[in-house]
This record gives structure tokens, C-alpha cells and sequence, in this order.
């Protein structure tokens, strides 16, 4: 590598020394990234791209595996008189880091570190300020470091304006007091990094999930059994911790007096009694709610920093496929409608129109995670003034399946402290899984979907449409048997 830290592992020293410690010597713990992480990678990237058209016609430093001329390269850019670099690499007290756009203005250089997120956070100015001080020891001057990050009011109409789609902060005197304890933070770190071989003891904590989830966590909890005090539902963090570090794990440990909530209560006497909860009084209100025509609904969407199409703004979710089934009366058969949008092009007028030839007027919508759902309605109505009165009246007609469960109406241990509709269909149709679709969650099937225009093999991308549908027709379906069941209590 050429040198023994980088700015990412500066950054991931900050947040845990052990997890410093594993990247160095244990890096093979680490897990793949998923598709849901890689989408996200790629997401950042397309986000970066597109920010260097904030300071344009300068010249990129393509990565190497050798640092040293990375760094060579810069300083021959800014020698020949380059006033802007896109990814200039820098090396100083042993620390390597890339910046992504550094611009030279009459004042000096400005330093501008690009992120996909829609605000700024605590680590962006760790990450700016590890930037300044390797530039700084490396003779550059910078004049102002800034962050640019995603403006989550932007509304896309026509071409992306870059100007519009990005806000520009000043960081620079928040970075200038950060840059203060960065030596001796390098130092508590390389301290840590020289013993080869004796791996830091040190205990979980908040700091496994923030401000990322570390991806040595699975290693680091290891000792923490599948249901546990972390397992206790809506349990502040800083009190699981509390309980662990006085040495409270397992939930027939907890003192009896302990504070908890009915639900929370519920919850435990469960696991450790096997006891099936049934409120009868609270299931019989639930499905007193219901009437017909009653229609189960599903969205499947995507989102992007980029939006993709005119009227979206940064990370919108875009429906592209609907599930709706629908029982007209009692007696009625169960009848199934969907929509699926060709990728890469905005259907969602159509998707609406079919919505509305698959839900009569008036009818009873039932969903699971209403929030979700009527976000997607309330956009639609927006998007379209001419179906704005049906999609509202369908808003306005929705009832959440999850009330029943989040409510503990309904529970039982195999649901495992969670009201997701992942965690209720096992336990209580333990006959119908997730595990067997291809594609069994939300965040798959959006990934699966982006991959589609990517993909050349005509029989590849078929099946992929197809199993995307299944995944939402199989939420209705169980929406529909959960109910059924709940009918049977």
C-alpha cells in the first residue's frame, strides 16, 4: 500500500479501535457486500460523478494500487498550473487520502468532499478534517473545505440542473477545531495497530451501530444469543446496553421490578412461558374496521439520489408494481390484479389508472405498514390532479393489519419481539414462507428491479419480472390469510 492508514480506516477508528484491529488482521470477517450495499455504493458514485459538473473540465487521478504514484500525479497536475482535480491523493504522516474535487481559486484551494446523503452529519466533518490535515502537511493550503450533499427538495424537471441538486456547506472552521485532536487520535490508533498479535479487548457497545453498522458486529456479538435483551421491542439502546454491562443478558435474568411496558411485558412472559397472547376485545375491534369490497394492497418501489424522472426528487420512492387482492362480498371469490412498469420508463400514470380499475370506490384497503402505502397514494394524487379524488378517497379507506400485532393484539415468541409482516406470517402461518420466493424482501426487489435494464439474456429478465411479481402477490396473499386467521381467534 505504501503507507499504514487510510482515511477510511481513520474514520473507522474513530468509531471502535477493535474494528481497526479486524480490518488490518482479520479483514477476510468481513462479508461481501450484498446487492443492497452495492446499489448503494453505486448510488454514491452516480452522485459523485455528477458533482464534478459543479467545477468542471478538471482532471481525475485514476486509482491505482500504488499510492506513491497517485500522489506523484497530483503534484504534477498542480506543478503544471491544473486549478481543479477530481480524486487528488495525498500522503502525509503515514495517512493516505483522496479528495474528491479540490478547485484552486484566487484565494487558494478549496477542498469539497461529495456525499449522497441529504444532510450533514458528525462523521463528514471526521472525514473532511483527516482530508485538511494530510493536505495541510503536504504544503496545500486549503483555503475552505466544504461538503456537498444531496438537496432533498430538488424537484427534477427536465436535465438534471447539478446546481439545484446539490447544496454546498461550509465546513471549514467546524473542520479547522476537528483537525486539532487528529494527531493524537493517529497515535491511540498506531498504538493499537502494533500489536500484530493481541486483539483489542473491547466490549460492544453503542458504537457497533453508529454512526454505520460495523461489519464486524456479527463477530464482535458473537456471545449474544438470538434473543436476549436486545431482542426487547422499543427498549431504548442506552438501557439494553445498561442491563448488559451489569451483566443482564438473558430475559429470565431481568429483575422483576424492572421497568417495561405492557407490551414489552407481554413480550417476555411469552419467551419465557411460551404463552400465545390473545386480546380478543382488540383483535374483534380491528376486524370490525374492515367492510366490503375489501382489497389487499402491496407497492413495490425503488428510490435513487438521482431521481430518474421529471416530478421525483432524491431518494422518492417510485412505484413500479402494485399487488391487489379483493373480495367483493363475504361470499365472493378472491380475485387478483397487479401492474408492472417497463424499467427505465415512468409508468406511474398508468400504474394509478390500473390501481384504480383494480379498487371499486369505496372499498375497505387493507395494507400492512400504512404509512408506506398512503406516502405512495399521497404522491400519486399529487402527481395527477384527474385521479387526485380516487386515490385520496383509497388513502382515506386504508386500514393497517400491522395495528393488530404492533398493538399486541396478537403475539406469540417465534415473532420475536417484531410486528414485520416477516416476523408474523411464520407464526401464524407457519405453511406459507418468504424463504422459499426468489426474491422475499423489499429491499431485494428493488435492487432486482434497477438490474433489469442491465441485463442482455431475454430468459433472465423475464424471470426476474416474474419472481418480482410473485414476492408482491405473495404480501397480498398473506394479507389476506392473516385476516382469515385473525377471524378464527
Amino acid at each position: 500500500m505504501g503507507y499504514s492508514l487510510s482515511k477510511s480506516m481513520f474514520l473507522r477508528g474513530l468509531q471502535c479501535h477493535k474494528a481497526l484491529w479486524l480490518y488490518r488482521y482479520r479483514a477476510e470477517l468481513i462479508p461481501e457486500p450484498d446487492d443492497v450495499m452495492l446499489q448503494r455504493f453505486a448510488d454514491g458514485k452516480e452522485a459523485g460523478n455528477l458533482a464534478k459538473e459543479l467545477f468542471p473540465g478538471g482532471v481525475e487521478i485514476p486509482y491505482e494500487s500504488n499510492a506513491n504514484n497517485m500522489v506523484q500525479k497530483t503534484l504534477e497536475l498542480i506543478e503544471a498550473g491544473i486549478d481543479t482535480i477530481y480524486e487528488a491523493s495525498f500522503l502525509y504522516d503515514d495517512v493516505f487520502v483522496r479528495a474528491d474535487i479540490l478547485h484552486k481559486t484566487p484565494k487558494g484551494w478549496e477542498l469539497y468532499e461529495v456525499k449522497s446523503s441529504t444532510d450533514v452529519k458528525d462523521v463528514h466533518i471526521d472525514d473532511v478534517a483527516i482530508q485538511c490535515y494530510v493536505l495541510g502537511g503536504s504544503g496545500i493550503d486549503v483555503t475552505k473545505a466544504s461538503l456537498v450533499h444531496i438537496n432533498s427538495d430538488y424537484v427534477r424537471r427536465g436535465e438534471i440542473d447539478v446546481k439545484e441538486i446539490f447544496l454546498i456547506k461550509d465546513v471549514t472552521a467546524q473542520v479547522q477545531e476537528r483537525i486539532k485532536t487528529i494527531r493524537q487520535e493517529l497515535e491511540a490508533m498506531r498504538r493499537v495497530l502494533s500489536a500484530h498479535r493481541r486483539e483489542p479487548s473491547i466490549d460492544i457497545g453503542p458504537y457497533c451501530n453508529v454512526p454505520y453498522e460495523c461489519p464486524f458486529k456479527h463477530y464482535c456479538w458473537a456471545h449474544i444469543p438470538e434473543t436476549s435483551v436486545f431482542s426487547i421491542n422499543r427498549l431504548k439502546g442506552t438501557r439494553k446496553f445498561g442491563l448488559y454491562y451489569e451483566g443482564i443478558i438473558d430475559l429470565k435474568d431481568l429483575p422483576a421490578d424492572y421497568p417495561l411496558s405492557p407490551g414489552q411485558r407481554i413480550q417476555i412472559e411469552a419467551e419465557l412461558k411460551d404463552i400465545e397472547f390473545v386480546n380478543e376485545v382488540g383483535i374483534k375491534g380491528f376486524l370490525s374496521s374492515l367492510h366490503y369490497p375489501l382489497c389487499f394492497l402491496d407497492f413495490e418501489t425503488f428510490r435513487r439520489a438521482i431521481p430518474p424522472f421529471d416530478a421525483t426528487s432524491p431518494y422518492q420512492q417510485i412505484p413500479f408494481l402494485f399487488s391487489v387482492h379483493r373480495i367483493d362480498s363475504p361470499e365472493g371469490e378472491l380475485m387478483h390484479y397487479y401492474f408492472f412498469a417497463e424499467p427505465g420508463i415512468d409508468q406511474r400514470m398508468e400504474l394509478a389508472s390500473a390501481l384504480l380499475e383494480a379498487i371499486p370506490e369505496d372499498a375497505c384497503t387493507v395494507v400492512y405498514n400504512a404509512a408506506f402505502e398512503k406516502g405512495i397514494l399521497k404522491d400519486l394524487a399529487d402527481r395527477y390532479p384527474e385521479c387526485r379524488e380516487r386515490l385520496m378517497s383509497i388513502h382515506e379507506n386504508i386500514v393497517d393489519l400491522m395495528a393488530p400485532f404492533k398493538n399486541k393484539h396478537y403475539y406469540v415468541k417465534e415473532m420475536k419481539g417484531s410486528y414485520s409482516l416477516k416476523a408474523v406470517v411464520p407464526a401464524l402461518l407457519p405453511e406459507l414462507s418468504y424463504d422459499k420466493l426468489p426474491i422475499s424482501n423489499g429491499d431485494q426487489a428493488s435492487v432486482e428491479y434497477l438490474k433489469l435494464p442491465l441485463i442482455e439474456d431475454p430468459a433472465l429478465s423475464e424471470k426476474i419480472k416474474q419472481d418480482l411479481k410473485k414476492y408482491c402477490e405473495f404480501d397480498t396473499f398473506v394479507m389476506v390469510k392473516l385476516v382469515e386467521r385473525l377471524m378464527e381467534l
